[in-house]
């Protein structure tokens, strides 16, 4: 097996956004060498103002290849997609492209597993944001949900609610909210307010307050957590 996986940069077109839909694509070492093999897919949303490289800055592909290697996690395929317009959902049609663009041409043109057990979804603070607004009202495409010092979209307040009153008993995705506990203080209030609507509806989730600011070491810190929480469902 090879020592390390590597990551790849794509484009393509699609007509639900203005400009090539640009993703980032970390292959696991194994993904040239076992062509018989299909993998877990998840997806990773960076943060305002930052770009697809930021996931990647923070060490995923580095941290998945390790515990790769170390056979604590199996295999998986990270797709870390670039959000260019920043606006909410009702401007910015990333959230439907992803979900109605991306997955599918993820699935046709690398071998993944296109089914729900095996795809999730995470972000980082807007990304966070998305991962919410893509992988809470999509429950039949996406089987855990990460929210990473994040929020809601203000757009997404009243439709949440839809959401999870439409998904069926025990078709919840997983859910893992966390924050640092000195974190800007609008960020804590959305992270708090989502926590309480999932115990509200009796949605199973975990919730972590660790120490630290709303940065990239905060996340970089727990990006082990992270991959490790998301490949639960995929270990054999």
């Amino acid at each position: 097996m090879r020592a390390g996986g590597r990551v790849e940069v794509y484009e393509f077109t699609t007509s639900l956004l203005p400009a090539p839909l640009l993703y980032r694509i970390y292959l696991p070492p194994c993904y040239d060498e076992d062509l018989e093999r299909s993998y877990p897919v998840l997806y990773l949303i960076h943060g305002q103002t930052y770009t697809d490289t930021q996931w990647d800055h923070l060490g995923v592909p580095e941290t998945a290849d390790r515990l790769i290697a170390a056979g604590e996690v199996d295999p998986f395929i990270v797709v870390m997609p670039r959000d260019r317009i920043w606006l909410e959902p009702t401007e910015d049609n990333f959230g439907l492209a992803v979900e109605q663009s991306l997955v599918p041409w993820v699935d046709e043109h690398y071998r993944t597993f296109p089914d729900r057990a095996h795809r999730a979804i995470g972000g980082l603070s807007r990304g966070a944001a998305w991962a919410v607004n893509i992988g809470i009202s999509h429950w039949e495409m996406f089987s855990a949900v990460g929210v990473h010092s994040g929020f809601v979209f203000q757009t997404d307040i009243q439709p949440i609610y839809l959401w999870l009153y439409n998904t069926p008993p025990g078709m919840f995705p997983r859910i893992y909210i966390d924050i640092g506990d000195d974190d800007r203080p609008e960020m804590i209030k959305g992270a708090t307010w989502l926590e309480e609507l999932l115990v509200k509806f009796d949605v199973p989730h975990e919730w972590h307050m660790f120490v630290g600011e709303h940065e990239e070491a905060y996340w970089q810190a727990h990006v082990e957590d992270y991959l490790r929480w998301y490949s639960l469902d995929w270990k054999n």
